[in-house]
């Protein structure tokens, strides 16, 4: 039994028991006294954090038995807000301008310098930009910690080959400035260049040439694409021309043992080329000399997460922070790319007119006045006689890619005699066809259609209207017969196909590399590229189909079958895209559309909107575009999602970010509703 509870013992005893107790509870023990580095005791940390108002660094005593490990650029254990949290070490000072005491650091993790001083600064410039926050900008920067890679023996540096020149200036002949860009590099200059590549042009071999001569001047580059398939072929073409144990590709799919390993060559300086997708834009690279981007109108190029940074943006900020040289290339131009060539910033370097005409013969059939005269059902088929008489030929040379915009089978079906949309009577969702020998299923509720009638006429007929590439290669393979027919798209994606005649269907972004080029390249649909419902439809179909274009072989034959009027067309007939890109921003600086506009979106729930747009401190001369209402985040939210749109001219563009990254710190502070903050989003 407790003293207190002792029925024996007066009330007054009781209740002095239960204070002494009391007291003795609330009393703390002295704080343990810890010796302090003699040198530079306080570490400024940045701790891992996502919450905008605590975005800042934070000073910490520097305990002497951790002085020589809280280096800069470590990751360390502090307490924070009264939990342990993860931060790295942004450097170390004499005192701090805290007049309290500081909290000790827990521990270091590791003394590994993970995060090199230009990153960092890196980290806040995107962070800026974007009106994110430096923590969220790290998790994509710095690659999750593995001890076992860390302890192991460290790779070392080899030396490079001697650096042949002449045959980089050959490999870049075909262009206008090429060479003049090479040497520029191996003199350690910073040269700016939006490079437009021939089609058939083995782009791997150019980039690797250019990282070459970076090297040769003293100097490291980083090379991003944006996929693994284009990195597969850039590092082949990378040890071909530097030789091995020269550069590292960095790439998620490695596992983290790999990527770390490759990660720490990079950071202690044992490697000096880097190559990658999106996230290798913040690799350390030592002494960097040239940033590369290849096709940064591909929408992998946009990170998913917040902040939603954007690899070319990425790497033009640390270009402009490092002082380095940079390289925009592509079959393509963005209208990104020709702001830079309008401003000066950089300069384009285009393929030779007459290398032009010698690289590959670009036609349009289907509506144009050549091929109805010899086929009057041209402007209706799907596959006119000028594509069948192609690619019979091309097959006696090699292999014929077909590129289609949709993947699947028959993906949308109409009825027969009316042409009335099929839908499904259960749910009222969109029939689709899986395979020739399956009945008519709903895509959203998955019941068959079978039998079917349709409710305007009563008949019983389907056609389809949209092709998947299963339906397009089924076709070819019936009118090309014996001829061998494969699939490129989805999750069945070829990376190379022999040099032996076959049809190669593929989508967009899943054409394989054929072994010595394609005799011929097919390119069908091109409406419904076209036909999509965004701002850069055209600029997209036409990088789309460049980048098909882009695999033919020297000297083949590249035939779309669309409207010959169309000006994306016209651009690809003439292998234009810088002109087309020309026109494309002249028409979006009359609309005040971007690149000529700067823009950010905030999307939330309406109150939420509401009290962002109170807070908000927007610019002079910025446009508040809507609400609008978007699709709800999740399925059976309570509240539907809306978004608007803030629109600033460009040069306000700085000041719209530090509207927007104010915004975020006093919403973070008073706890308000979430509102997700995208600036300049890749679509809208």
């Amino acid at each position: 039994m407790t003293p207190e509870a002792d029925p024996t013992l007066p009330g007054l005893a009781r209740s002095q028991v239960r204070a002494a107790r009391a007291r003795s509870g609330r009393a703390r023990p002295a704080p343990r006294v810890v010796e302090l580095a003699e040198v530079a005791p306080v570490a400024r940390v940045l701790v891992d954090v996502a919450l905008a108002h605590l975005d800042r660094p934070f000073d910490y005593a520097v305990p002497a038995t951790m002085a020589e490990q809280a280096q800069p650029g470590a990751r360390v254990k502090v307490r924070f807000a009264g939990h342990d949290a993860d931060g790295y070490v942004l450097g170390r000072v004499a005192a701090s301008e805290h007049t309290g005491t500081l909290t000790p650091l827990r521990r270091v993790v590791s003394p590994e310098p993970v995060l090199s001083p230009a990153v960092a600064a890196l980290a806040g410039a995107v962070a800026a930009r974007y009106a994110g926050v430096r923590s969220d900008v790290l998790r994509l920067a710095v690659p999750p910690r593995h001890a076992t890679a860390e302890k192991a023996p460290p790779r070392e540096a080899v030396p490079p080959a001697p650096h042949d020149a002449a045959a980089g200036e050959r490999a870049w002949e075909a262009s206008t400035a090429g060479p003049a860009f090479l040497r520029h590099l191996r003199e350690g200059g910073s040269p700016r260049a939006v490079a437009q590549v021939a089609p058939g042009e083995d782009w791997p071999t150019l980039l690797a040439h250019a990282a070459a001569a970076t090297l040769a001047g003293g100097r490291g580059a980083l090379l991003c694409v944006p996929d693994g398939k284009d990195l597969a072929r850039l590092d082949a073409a990378l040890t071909a021309v530097l030789g091995p144990e020269q550069h590292v590709a960095l790439t998620a799919e490695a596992g983290p043992a790999s990527r770390y390993r490759d990660f720490l060559a990079v950071s202690r300086g044992h490697r000096r080329i880097v190559a990658g997708t999106r996230a290798a834009a913040f690799a350390p690279v030592h002494d960097l000399g040239l940033v590369v981007v290849w096709d940064d109108g591909d929408d992998l190029h946009a990170e998913p997460r917040a902040p939603y940074p954007h690899t070319r943006e990425v790497l033009l900020l640390r270009a402009e922070l490092e002082d380095t040289a940079a390289l925009v290339a592509g079959f393509a131009r963005t209208v990104e790319a020709d702001q830079l060539v309008r401003s000066g910033w950089a300069r384009a370097v285009e393929p030779r007119r007459e290398v032009l005409r010698a690289r590959a013969q670009v036609a349009v059939t289907g509506a144009s006045e050549h091929a109805l005269r010899r086929d009057p059902h041209a402007a209706v088929s799907r596959l006119p006689g000028e594509v069948h008489a192609l690619v019979r030929e091309a097959l006696h040379h090699g292999p014929v890619l077909v590129q289609t915009p949709r993947s699947g089978y028959a993906l949308a079906l109409a009825c027969e005699r009316c042409r009335t949309p099929v839908a499904c009577a259960h749910c009222a969702g969109p029939l689709a066809l899986t395979s020739p020998t399956t009945p008519p299923a709903c895509r959203w509720c998955g019941q068959a259609a079978s039998p079917w009638s349709c409710a305007e006429c009563g008949a019983h007929g389907l056609r389809a209207p949209v092709l998947g590439d299963l339906r397009t290669a089924e076709e070819l393979g019936r009118v090309f017969a014996p001829a061998r027919v494969r699939t490129s798209s989805g999750d069945r994606v070829l990376a190379r196909v022999e040099a032996e005649p076959a049809i190669v269907v593929a989508t967009p972004g899943a054409e394989p590399v054929a072994d010595g080029g394609y005799p011929a390249v097919v390119l069908l649909d091109t409406w419904l590229l076209l036909g999509r419902a965004d701002l850069r439809a055209a600029e997209e179909a036409l990088r789309r189909w460049a980048n098909a274009a882009g695999l033919v072989r020297p000297g083949g034959r590249v035939l779309a079958v669309g409207d010959p009027g169309e000006p994306a067309l016209q651009a690809l007939v003439r292998w234009d895209p810088g002109g087309f890109a020309a026109r494309e921003s002249d028409q979006r600086r009359s609309a005040h559309l971007p690149p000529a506009s700067r823009v950010a979106t905030l999307t939330g729930h309406p109150g939420a909107l509401d009290d962002a747009l109170t807070l908000l401190q927007a610019p002079p001369g910025a446009e508040v575009l809507g609400p609008v209402p978007v699709p709800p985040d999740r399925p059976n939210a309570e509240e539907p999602l809306e978004r608007i749109v803030v629109r600033v001219p460009r040069a306000a563009g700085e000041q719209l970010s530090a509207a927007l990254g104010e915004l975020q710190r006093l919403r973070s502070g008073r706890k308000l509703d979430p509102v997700r903050v995208q600036v300049d989003p890749l679509t809208f």
